[in-house]
């Protein structure tokens, strides 16, 4: 992404501004930051309310977490899965493209979208598996 905008900014003033960099630089950050959402995940990057969840014991905290997870997240990115493989796949079948003057075709980064609920899934499992553990032992790893 960044090489594609610092090649625009240099063609910009030597020639003519291209068609397709900003698109380009537009689906590479979309397809960063959602393949990033798993990660940040495994990290606890993402926004969460900690104003009651911080004063409860670990293993109050690790149930409430495999309840969630259980019954809401997995379920969850499961349907995410499930919808944007079709949104996916029709725009595979189409070989879609963007309406800007590039035509760019759009349907790789579209890919990314189930790709991302796919590891978000399986990254909620591994959440699950360590809030499971940490209930039984009363502490988190």
């Amino acid at each position: 992404m960044a090489a594609v905008l610092v090649w625009e900014i240099v063609v910009r003033k030597v020639d003519r501004p291209t068609a397709w960099s900003y698109d380009i630089a537009t689906m590479t950050y979309g397809a960063h930051f959602m393949l990033c959402a798993a990660y940040t995940l495994y990290r606890h990057g993402h926004i969460r309310t900690d104003f009651l969840y911080e004063k409860w014991s670990p293993r109050l905290q690790a149930v409430v977490d495999a309840l969630f997870y259980t019954f809401l997240f997995l379920p969850g990115m499961a349907m995410f899965f499930w919808l944007s493989w079709g949104f996916a796949y029709e725009s595979w079948l189409f070989r879609e493209r963007m309406f800007s003057p590039g035509r760019l075709p759009v349907y790789p980064f579209k890919a990314v979208i189930p790709v991302t609920a796919a590891l978000l899934w399986l990254q909620g499992l591994s959440e699950l598996v360590k809030s499971i553990q940490a209930a039984r032992r009363g502490r988190w790893e």
